[in-house]
């Protein structure tokens, strides 16, 4: 099973149950979630380490965000998920977060743990991002987030980006 398995298992929304008639296509509003949180924190983690801007249209290589084209997708999930593990360790997570990566069972985090560990501005970005409520939004996050992230991390650590490229 892979990482888009998991994503396209999250189909029918947080709780399993499907939209309404009609309302087919597109992803779930927690796969949005999930995406927009790992994209999020892949900036974040970007913008924090960059050393020389990179101008848009730059080659790879010109600075420490800019991965090129084909690197794109593997540069957002190995920042975004360095990120988020080490906001989750830096909360009080570590033992959480590292079952996620490690090749073990997977521990639970409570929503409302987890809402603590994220903050309030990106909880609030994500639930304007997916149009879920708070509780239903931190709910199929605590619950998916899990699996996303031990999807990412097959040989139990972060992939390179390289590697994250290839896990799509």
């Amino acid at each position: 099973m892979g990482l888009l398995d998991v994503l396209n298992g999250m189909q029918n929304g947080p709780r399993g149950q499907p939209g309404p008639v009609g309302s087919g296509g597109g992803m779930s509003p927690i796969t949005m979630a999930i995406l927009g949180l790992l994209a999020y924190k892949a900036i974040k983690s970007f913008t924090g380490q960059q050393t020389t801007p990179a101008s848009p249209g730059a080659s790879p290589g010109s600075g420490t965000s800019n991965a090129g084209l084909s690197g794109g997708a593997g540069s957002v999930l190995s920042g975004g998920l360095n990120d988020l593990l080490k906001q989750l360790q830096e909360s009080g997570h570590s033992e959480t977060a590292n079952s996620w990566v490690g090749s073990g069972p997977n521990k639970d985090i409570a929503p409302n743990d987890l809402a603590n560990a994220l903050g309030a501005d990106k909880i609030n970005a994500l639930i304007a991002q997916s149009g879920m409520s708070r509780d239903d939004l931190l709910h199929g996050l605590s619950q998916y987030l899990p699996q996303v992230v031990d999807q990412l991390t097959p040989q139990g650590r972060v992939p390179t980006e390289q590697e994250a490229s290839r896990l799509l």
